[in-house]
C-alpha cells in the first residue's frame, strides 16, 4: 500500500470484506479485485483475507450464539454418552466436522497454488461467472423442501467438498455451499445457515494460522491497518447476516446471480484494456 492512505485503503477492504463474506458473491474476488483498483494497486493478498475473516466468522459466532451453544453441548454429550441415536444437533455437530475435512485438506494441499496462481484474475473473473450460473441453476431447479435436521452423512461430506471450492476466488464460500444444498433439496435459508456454520471451524483456523504465520513476515497492509480492517469486517459483517438470512425467506438468488455474471465480465472488460493486471 502507499505510505499515505494505508488506514484509509485497509479500512475499504475491510468494509467490502463485512459485505461480501456472507453473500454467494465471493469475498476473496472482491478484496482482489478492489486491490488491484485501489491507488496502490497492491493484492491484499491470502494472508489479508483469511485474517479480515476473522472479523466475519466473529459475527457469526455472536450471531448464532445460541444455536452454536446447543450444537456443540448435544455433540459432546454424544462423544461422552455414546446414545444408541444421535440427536439432530449431535449429528449436525458431526456434519460440520465432516464438511471441514475437504476444505482443511486442500487447503494445506494447495497452499502456495492459493496463494500463487489461484490469485490471477483471469482465474477470479471466469469463476465469477462461472458459478453466479451455477448458483442460477441450482435456484431455479432445486426443490427447495429439506430443514437442516434432514441433513445426512452423504450431503454434510458433499457440501464439505462444495465449501472446498471456495479455495479458488470467485467461487464463493456460502455461493458453492448454498449451490450445493439446493441440488440436494434444501430450502435457501436452511442452505445458507449451514453455510454459515459449516465456515465457522475452517475460516477461524484458517486466520489464525495466517495470523501465526505471517507475524515476522512483510505485510503489505501493515498490522494496524489489518486490525482496523478486521474490526470493521466484524460490524459490518453482523449486519449482512440479519439482512440476508431475512431477504431469503421472501426472495430468490437472481440478483446476486446478475451481480456476479456483471462483475465477472467488468473485470474481464478492465483485463483486456490494461485498466487492471491479471496478477
Amino acid at each position: 500500500m502507499t505510505t499515505t492512505s494505508p488506514w484509509l485503503e485497509a479500512a475499504l477492504l475491510g468494509v467490502l470484506q463485512g459485505l461480501t463474506e456472507f453473500l454467494p458473491v465471493s469475498s476473496s474476488a472482491h478484496l482482489r479485485i478492489a486491490g488491484a483498483l485501489l491507488p496502490s494497486g497492491t493484492d491484499p493478498g491470502a494472508a489479508f483475507t483469511a485474517i479480515t475473516q476473522i472479523g466475519t466468522e466473529a459475527a457469526v459466532l455472536l450471531y448464532f450464539r445460541r444455536d452454536i451453544w446447543r450444537i456443540a453441548l448435544a455433540w459432546l454429550t454424544a462423544v461422552l454418552k455414546r446414545p444408541a441415536t444421535l440427536s439432530p444437533d449431535a449429528r449436525l455437530g458431526w456434519l460440520i466436522i465432516l464438511g471441514t475435512l475437504p476444505i482443511a485438506v486442500l487447503g494445506l494441499v494447495l497452499k502456495h497454488q492459493i496463494e500463487g496462481n489461484l490469485r490471477n484474475l483471469y482465474t477470479t473473473a471466469t469463476m465469477l461467472i462461472g458459478f453466479g450460473l451455477i448458483l442460477g441453476v441450482a435456484d431455479r431447479v432445486g426443490r427447495r423442501r429439506l430443514e437442516l435436521d434432514r441433513l445426512g452423512w452423504r450431503d454434510g461430506l458433499l457440501l464439505g467438498f462444495a465449501q472446498a471450492l471456495a479455495l479458488v476466488p470467485g467461487v464463493s464460500r456460502s455461493g458453492g455451499t448454498i449451490s450445493a444444498a439446493l441440488l440436494l433439496g434444501y430450502t435457501r435459508e436452511a442452505a445458507a445457515r449451514y453455510s454459515f456454520l459449516l465456515a465457522i471451524p475452517a475460516v477461524l483456523a484458517s486466520g489464525v494460522f495466517e495470523l501465526l504465520d505471517s507475524w515476522n513476515k512483510p505485510n503489505p497492509i501493515g498490522g494496524g491497518p489489518t486490525l482496523l480492517a478486521t474490526l470493521l469486517a466484524f460490524a459490518i459483517g453482523y449486519a449482512v447476516i440479519v439482512g440476508f438470512l431475512q431477504l431469503l425467506r421472501t426472495r430468490s438468488f437472481l440478483p446476486f446471480v446478475v451481480y456476479r455474471i456483471a462483475a465477472g465480465a467488468a473485470v474481464l472488460w478492465m483485463l483486456a484494456t490494461g485498466v487492471i493486471a491479471a496478477r
